[in-house]
């Protein structure tokens, strides 16, 4: 009987997983200098913290969601993304009462979404997000969205674009729904079942509907801009002030709707031009959440993150014939002749690795010959040759890959000459 990989899902291979762990240590290196921490939080949830904290007319939650009930009969879900978790543990563990504030955190990890697999789409997936908890300050927003461009940047990506949106406060939403709910309703039989429904659950969502994005009515749609009252407007100008200070670019889309119910004020998207990258451009996307926290149990505390995909981020860098600066060399190759000399090298592996060297040798009692084809096709910068008659000597034959220069070097002083000589 043979098995296949579940569709939606993907064998991330060695050879492969290096730009992965790249992309990662990136990431955290970067949170590290923005003072983001790292969570970790469970893989399954509660179902009711997705349908609370995403939003019931979502497509995610309507959709999307990989739900099962345990044994004892209570609904879990796969977690489909990252923000409801960390402000459930945010709300759960009372991080709201550290003295210091706002708190920043990131995450990245495996979330679950039944949807079409596709480039760069898959049912199982890695996203990597931030979130910063506890301040109203749209300087905040600034450095959200100033991390997510810099890690890209970093990475070596050109062809971005960052759109920016405000869905203004709770007032300004009202206002902007009740015009919505006015410019729609006459004629939402011509629209889809899903906006049909959203008509009266959240109409701001209709402006989001990839099958009726054509439709006349939307090109005419009342812009969330024209409803934004003082408070809001000033918000959205200090958001782009310090974006223009950080010499960041960026345009202002007022069609721009973040999927999730939850966001409020600040939206944004970055996205590839890159040619060839898809049809679908979207990298990242994000915003402020104010009121996520109360929706599941938690004190009133304004929030702003984004999530971004690892498998979208690395199709943009192979878009634009990105290299990653990744190493798959090793120290030394011990290649080993005779018996004794086999036996010496294991022990001799073993301290080589506890002295921090990459180190390997042949396992399959190979030729000389073949075990210096080996050494080239793990990159080795020295190979260090044993046989039994070096082994009664003491000393090992090591040879510089680069220079060709081969000397022998006493067994007991092989780690130090490898560490010496490589500096």
């Amino acid at each position: 009987m043979s098995f296949q990989i579940p569709r939606g899902t993907q064998d991330i291979l060695p050879g492969e997983v290096e730009k992965w762990q790249f992309v990662e240590n990136t990431a955290r290196e970067l949170c590290n200098r923005y003072q983001y921490k790292e969570i970790r939080t469970p893989i399954f949830e509660h179902t009711e913290l997705f349908a609370r904290g995403v939003g019931e007319s979502t497509d995610i939650v309507q959709k999307e969601m990989y739900t099962f009930q345990d044994r004892k009969g209570r609904s879990m879900t796969l977690r489909p993304e990252g923000t409801a978790s960390t402000v459930r543990s945010f709300v759960e563990k009372k991080l709201y009462a550290n003295p210091s504030q706002p708190t920043k955190l990131y995450y990245i990890g495996p979330m679950f979404r039944y949807e079409r697999p596709q480039t760069g789409r898959f049912r199982q997936f890695v996203q990597f997000g931030i979130e910063a908890l506890g301040s109203n300050d749209p300087a905040i927003d600034a450095e959200v969205i100033s991390l997510a461009m810099s890690l890209y940047q970093t990475l070596g990506l050109k062809s971005l674009k960052l759109v920016i949106n405000s869905l203004g406060d709770a007032d300004s939403r009202t206002a902007h729904r009740t015009a919505l709910i006015s410019h729609f309703e006459p004629r939402i039989g011509e629209f889809c079942s899903d906006c049909q429904k959203r008509l009266e659950q959240n109409p701001l969502r209709i402006l989001d509907c990839k099958k009726d994005r054509d439709h006349e009515l939307m090109k005419t749609a009342p812009s969330i801009l024209e409803f934004l009252n003082d408070e809001s407007k000033s918000y959205f100008n200090k958001v782009q002030q310090y974006l223009s200070a950080n010499g960041i670019p960026y345009e202002v889309d007022p069609g721009l709707v973040r999927g999730l119910d939850y966001y409020n004020h600040t939206a944004f998207e970055i996205m590839s031009n890159a040619e060839g990258f898809g049809a679908i451009t979207t990298l990242c996307g994000g915003g402020r959440y104010n009121g996520l926290a109360q929706e599941i149990g938690g004190p009133e505390t304004p929030g702003i993150g984004f999530a971004l995909s690892i498998e979208r981020l690395l199709a943009a860098l192979d878009a634009e014939n990105v290299t990653l600066p990744i190493s798959s060399d090793i120290d030394c190759y011990i290649v080993t002749m005779g018996d004794q000399a086999k036996d010496r090298a294991v022990s001799l592996l073993y301290e080589m690795r506890n002295a921090g060297l990459r180190v390997e040798k042949d396992y399959e009692d190979k030729k000389m010959k073949a075990q210096f084809k080996s050494a080239d096709r793990h990159q080795a910068k020295f190979v260090a040759v044993l046989g039994d008659d070096e082994l009664e000597k003491n000393v090992i034959a090591v040879k510089n890959m680069e220079t060709g220069v081969q000397e022998d070097i006493a067994i007991d002083q092989l780690i130090t000459y490898l560490k010496q000589t490589s500096i």
